[in-house]
């Protein structure tokens, strides 16, 4: 690629570890599709575990797709942010600690869905055996700060939504919380939530597409302005001053 090239990515999605995601959307069926959709860099962010980016990593590893280690926390207040990261080992050891953080409620399929561990070739390991939706011990101002020990960054997750965002759940954005870069879904809803919340006139702006389902992956057409096409690149673009492209 050349220096500051636009790349098409998609930084929010799910595989069958996530019990509210189709079980179909294993590690290789994401990373073919996410290649189909021209999608350069795919993240994979499962709610409050990332014990399938091993597998996930090896799959893009047969496609030419970018992996980048990831997970959606649901914080203390029940807000979702993601978390990225700019290696898998970076995540995996985020990984150790958020685990402790999770309450010990035990996952019913029937009621909640499946949460598939695969290996590299899209066999079942095992199931988590807790319920990944489970909000964690861990409060949306500690966050970020726990996340950048790790050499990742937070991002709170589909702010326009009406449940699960930082504004629908806290009701504004702190200014004083310590977040460089929002997630919205709706485009047409930014210039009323920037009117309102001046945090995000400061911050950059992402879209993905939250992918539950495999017709979900790149529905975003979300693009990012890099350096260079690398996970450390990334992470450095989305703590910087607003290069997002729509």
């Amino acid at each position: 690629m050349r220096p500051g090239a636009e790349i098409p990515c998609d930084l929010h999605t799910h595989s069958c570890l996530s019990p509210c995601a189709d079980d179909d959307m294993t590690a290789n069926n994401i990373a073919n599709m996410a290649m189909l959709c021209g999608m350069e860099i795919v993240a994979l962010t499962d709610h409050n575990s990332l014990k399938n980016c091993p597998a996930f990593f090896a799959a893009c590893g047969r496609t030419g797709v970018l992996p980048i280690a990831g997970v959606e926390i649901c914080t203390r207040e029940e807000v979702h942010v993601l978390c990225l990261f700019p290696s898998l080992d970076a995540g995996m050891a985020f990984d150790s600690h958020i685990e402790r953080l999770i309450p010990d409620f035990v996952n019913n399929p029937k009621i909640f869905g499946n949460q598939y561990v695969l290996d590299a070739d899209d066999r079942i390991v095992c199931e988590a055996p807790k319920l990944l939706i489970s909000a964690c011990d861990v409060s949306i101002d500690e966050l970020p700060a726990l996340t950048r020990r790790h050499g990742g960054i937070a991002i709170p997750a589909h702010i326009d939504r009406t449940s699960n965002g930082i504004i629908s759940n806290l009701g504004f954005i702190p200014a004083e919380y310590e977040f460089t870069c929002y997630e919205v879904k709706d485009r047409a809803n930014l210039p009323k939530l920037t009117l309102e919340n001046p945090p995000l006139a400061r911050a950059q702006i992402v879209y993905n597409s939250d992918a539950h389902t495999l017709t979900d992956i790149g529905e975003a057409g979300g693009r990012i302005l890099l350096r260079e096409k690398s996970a450390l690149a990334l992470i450095e673009a989305l703590h910087s001053k607003p290069i997002i492209l729509q």
